[in-house]
C-alpha cells in the first residue's frame, strides 16, 4: 500500500488559469492541466533561481520529489507549446 501523500507548500495563487494559442475557440483545443505544485516548481526553480534543494526544503518535499515534479510540469508545457494544447492551470 503506497505511503499518504504530504501536504505541499505553495506560496502564491495564479493570476490566470488558462493559457491557449491565439485564435482557436477553447473549446476546439484539447487541455494539458499544470497541477499547482507543479507551478510552484517551476516559479521556484525559474522566476526565484532556487537551486533544487533549496526549492525543495521551501516546498517541504524532498529533492528527488521536486524533481519528479520539474520534470512533469516542463514535460506538459512542451506538450501544449508544441502541439497547440491550452493550459490549464488547477484551483
Amino acid at each position: 500500500m503506497p505511503r499518504p501523500r504530504l501536504r505541499r507548500r505553495i506560496c502564491f495563487e495564479a493570476k490566470a488559469t488558462y493559457y491557449k494559442p491565439a485564435g482557436i475557440p477553447l473549446r476546439a483545443l484539447e487541455e494539458v492541466v499544470l497541477k499547482k505544485d507543479e507551478l510552484e516548481a517551476l516559479r521556484l526553480q525559474n522566476l526565484k533561481e532556487l537551486d533544487q534543494e533549496t526549492a525543495a526544503k521551501q516546498m517541504q518535499i524532498s529533492q528527488p520529489t521536486f524533481h519528479r515534479l520539474l520534470v512533469e510540469a516542463k514535460k506538459k508545457i512542451t506538450d501544449a507549446l508544441i502541439n497547440g494544447k491550452a493550459i490549464k492551470i488547477e484551483q
